[in-house]
């Protein structure tokens, strides 16, 4: 009888507390009482979660601002801002905002096993970053160049192979391949292999993929984070099953460089060390300020989150351009002149394709209509709380703001949805309007929290795409792709045909 009670009893019990935390959420702050969303959003996080596991919340985050305002609720105690005076004090140099609950679904559940993107510990993570800083720089692209182009090379000869046989491909799927092996060549001085097997090599971006989808919708309820990933780990087709082998992967690959006699390794020359080299190299000169878990950790960063952002990024580029004919001419007519005027070599370097104007324009146009991606970044208000758009928020209330609401946003990009690399360039004239559209310019983030890899991805591009278009036409049949959001918005059927340019073009 007693048991019997007590299974009645514990769930009234259960959904009591809950109806309590619930209530204390809900009322007990005035001034947040009236700040308006969906009518769920209210009560519960399964709203929130279930707009994001059908995986287009980008788009629904942006109908939300245009329907509530500036700033929405879409969880109990989670609001979404768009506003820019908010902007700088949520993501501003010297913040207190630290992240929210929602990354701890992107690392491992022991507290002991950190990693830089989810890590929430804002000392930590500042002393770590300036460790590795300089890794990822400008200057250091130098170091990485030749890797991009050997990796170039082996694209350069797929699209030639597909201009042979005329045929339709996936253009998404073989951009993120081109990433992935360039981040294998940065790293561990050797390709995955994708671009030469031209497939998804042991599961590795299926693990991927399901690792975004099994993060994304875990850290909305982080609680049970803990307690489903040892039994999910045993399953490869789970996103946690994700996690433990791309692990797997970055520690094998770290002991088979360790267990290479020093005699045996080739460091090369400064400019063609790989990220593992230096790492290794740092770690000998001084192995308390960076450790084994110090080159674990960067390693595992690398591969995680180095292939999507960059595949992303290309796929919104050559999209566009394919759906905006007058802006691919413009910018082949730059290329072109490049070349006739001794100004673009063969292959292209990083420097030089700074130098096209155009090009940039249209990089930056192409990462504001579809950034890699697409939730908000989530941040805790600090003791003492803040006042965020004209309201006040309590210390722990979770806010953030989407790079897709911001660069959605019309009052700074009139006409946004529509592809106009000239609105950067005609900004030029405009300091005061430039500055503002920078501000709300974040496709790798903002602040302290900036994507590290940030510039290795701007160097991959960079090479990659004056190359591809000088020597090939591209046409795809599809109005509109599909994407899928998991934190990363990326595209699922990016097909396309390409052919060679009947061009010959001679420097003057």
């Amino acid at each position: 009888m007693h048991l019997l009670f007590f299974l009645f009893l514990a769930p009234l019990l259960f959904i009591a507390r809950y109806l309590i935390s619930l209530l204390s959420l809900t009322y007990t702050t005035r001034s947040l009482r009236s700040l308006p969303g969906p009518f769920w959003a209210r009560f519960t996080r399964l709203w929130y979660f279930r707009r994001v596991a059908n995986g287009h919340f980008e788009e629904d985050n942006i109908q939300l601002h245009k329907k509530y305002g500036p700033v929405v609720r879409i969880a109990p105690d989670h609001y979404s801002i768009n506003d820019r005076a908010s902007l700088k004090t949520i993501y501003g140099t010297g913040t207190k905002f630290t992240k929210s609950a929602w990354y701890e679904g992107w690392k491992h559940p022991d507290p002991e096993r950190w990693a830089l993107f989810p890590d929430r510990d804002i000392k930590r993570h500042g002393e770590t970053r300036k460790r590795f800083s300089s890794l990822y720089s400008m200057s250091s692209l130098v170091h990485y160049e030749e890797f991009v182009d050997q990796c170039a090379d082996v694209f350069f000869q797929r699209l030639s192979e597909f201009a042979e046989r005329d045929v339709k491909f996936n253009l998404g799927e073989w951009f993120q391949f081109y990433a992935f092996d360039v981040i294998g060549e940065i790293t561990y001085g050797q390709r995955f292999g994708f671009l030469d097997k031209g497939h998804d090599i042991d599961g590795t971006i299926t693990a991927l993929q399901n690792l975004m989808a099994y993060s994304t919708l875990i850290g909305i309820y982080h609680e049970w984070h803990p307690s489903l990933f040892g039994t999910m780990s045993h399953f490869s087709w789970s996103g946690a099953g994700g996690r433990a082998y791309i692990m797997r992967y970055v520690q094998e690959k770290i002991a088979r460089f360790k267990s290479q006699p020093k005699s045996d390794i080739d460091h090369g020359s400064l400019k063609t060390q790989t990220f593992l080299e230096k790492m290794v190299l740092a770690k000998d000169k001084d192995p308390e300020k960076v450790t084994d878990y110090h080159v674990f950790i960067m390693g595992l960063s690398n591969v995680i989150a180095g292939s999507d952002t960059t595949a992303i990024s290309l796929s919104s580029i050559m999209y566009y351009l394919l759906h905006y004919p007058t802006v691919l001419q413009n910018l082949r007519e730059e290329i072109d002149e490049s070349i006739t005027q001794g100004r673009c070599s063969d292959p292209i370097t990083f420097k030089e394709s700074q130098e096209m104007p155009y090009f940039q324009a249209v990089m930056k146009e192409a990462l504001r209509m579809h950034s890699a991606t697409g939730l908000p970044f989530w941040r805790v208000v600090p003791s003492g709380g803040a006042e965020l758009s004209g309201h006040y928020f309590p210390e722990g209330t979770v806010v953030g703001v989407n790079a897709w609401v911001s660069h959605n946003d019309e009052t700074v990009f009139p006409d946004a949805k529509t592809f106009r690399p000239e609105r950067w360039i005609e900004a030029e004239t405009d300091p005061a309007r430039l500055k503002i559209m920078n501000e709300l310019y974040m496709p790798f983030g903002l602040g302290s929290r900036t994507c590290l890899g940030k510039h290795i991805s701007i160097l991959e591009m960079s090479k990659l795409i004056p190359r591809i278009l000088r020597e090939f036409d591209f046409s795809t049949g599809m109005q509109k792709w599909d994407t899928s959001n998991y934190w990363f918005v990326k595209p699922t059927n990016f097909e396309a045909k390409v052919r060679r340019r009947d061009v010959k073009l001679e420097k003057s």
